[in-house]
Order: C-alpha cells, then structure tokens, then sequence
C-alpha cells in the first residue's frame, strides 16, 4: 500500500447536465420557444430580420446546457418550425438550421468545455454562426457569388439583436444554470 494523498480538484461546472429528464423538458421548451417566438412575430407584424427571435432560444440552450444541448435545439427548431408553420421558407432552411446549430454548438463548447466567459462565448458563436449561415447560403444556391449584396440587407438588420444577446443572454444563462444547481441539490 502506497501512502500518498489523493488530491481532487473540483472544477465549476459552467452549464448544466444534458443528460438529465428535467433537462430534456427545459431543452423541449427552448425548441418551443424557438418555434413560437418567430410565429408570435409574423403575427404582430414585428421586423423578424432585426430581431431575430428563433435565435435567442438556442443561444440560451448553448448557455445553461452546453455544446449538446445548444447543437440539439439549433437543429430542431427551425426544422420543426418549418414542418409545423412552413417557417423559415425551404429555400433559406438548410443555411438557417447550419446557422442555427452553430450558434448553440460554439455558445455550449465555448462555455462548458474551454469555460470562456458567457459575453465571449456568445460573441464568437455569433461570428461563427453568421459565416456558417453565408458558405451555406452560397453553397445551397440560396444566394450566388454575385448577389453578396443581399447577405448585407439580410444580416445587417440583426446587429442589434446581437448586441443585445450578447448583452443580456450571458445574466439570464447564469441565472439559470446557478437556478438548476441550487433546485438539484
């Protein structure tokens, strides 16, 4: 027998589980949300390219329940939306639902497994997500090389939809996750 200590060094943990009932309900949530935020929109007739509302939800996801969970609702929203509401239209579905995933896949891996701070995780998801959403766009046939143009009218309105995620989604992601922490205990 050796006589040494063993030493443990606890990590905080920065998102909460994926792999938890309570957490599938509350990621099923963020899908509806996702869903319904867009519908409820259109309906009001509010500009959806500034304020981007299917994108909050997913951003949030990557937050509280990591790259997993993020990628999880990134791809089921806007494909579920489209099934059920026929939103986002099929020709710009496949560079949204890219856009979508990369948002809550980069949030979630930058958060929970390299533990940057919330404001620069969801700051590079962003970035990341909106090139995501212009090589698919190109790629799809969505938008050619020489009608770039439309990229600039389509991804310049969110700005400030951005800033204010970036801004804001970090407080209620932290909220969150130390909320779930302190119900599991």
């Amino acid at each position: 027998m050796s006589n040494y200590s063993e030493r443990v060094v606890s990590i905080k943990q920065t998102t909460l589980e994926f792999m938890e009932v309570r957490a599938f309900f509350f990621q099923a949530l963020l899908i509806t949300t996702a869903i319904m935020l867009p519908v409820v929109a259109h309906l009001l007739g509010a500009p959806v390219r500034i304020l981007l509302p299917m994108h909050w939800p997913i951003i949030l996801a990557g937050l509280v329940y990591g790259w997993r969970g993020g990628a999880l609702t990134g791809l089921m929203a806007p494909t579920l939306s489209f099934l059920i509401s026929g939103r986002p239209l099929p020709i710009v579905l496949p560079a949204m639902t890219v856009e979508l995933l990369a948002y809550g896949f980069f949030t979630g891996l930058l958060r929970e497994r390299f533990r940057w701070s919330p404001f620069v995780s969801v700051t590079i998801a962003l970035i990341l997500g909106r090139f995501a959403f212009i090589i698919t766009a190109v790629l799809s046939g969505y938008v050619s090389e020489n009608h770039l143009g439309y990229l600039r009218v389509a991804l310049l309105p969110g700005l400030a939809a951005g800033a204010a995620q970036i801004i804001l989604l970090p407080f209620l992601g932290k909220w969150w996750v130390k909320k779930g922490k302190c119900d599991n205990k």
